[in-house]
């Protein structure tokens, strides 16, 4: 039994972290797509980008504690779904 539960922390904690790394480098690649002109700041592949990276961190940093980065990155996730909103409706300032 206790051998089951600890297989199964394991493999928690193996999931968060594979979350955690996604997220990063869903932002690295918006980041990098962003830089190098492939994308715009306002297209909704690179706030999406952003959005779901943000959500890697966000149950990375809260499962390991990390109270900074995980506030830092429900911040980052509301900016890029306000942006989102705004595009949908038509309303994204210029």
């Amino acid at each position: 039994m206790l051998h089951r539960m600890a297989r199964r922390i394991a493999s928690m904690k193996l999931l968060i972290e594979a979350i955690g790394w996604s997220g990063a480098l869903l932002i690295l690649l918006a980041y990098a797509l962003l830089s190098t002109g492939r994308i715009e700041g306002r297209s909704r592949s690179y706030q999406w980008l952003n959005l779901v990276g943000a959500a890697g961190f966000i149950v990375n940093s809260g499962y390991n504690g990390a109270w900074p980065s995980a506030v830092l990155n429900v911040v980052w996730l509301g900016i890029g779904g306000l942006t989102l909103w705004r595009l949908r409706r038509g309303t994204q300032s210029s």
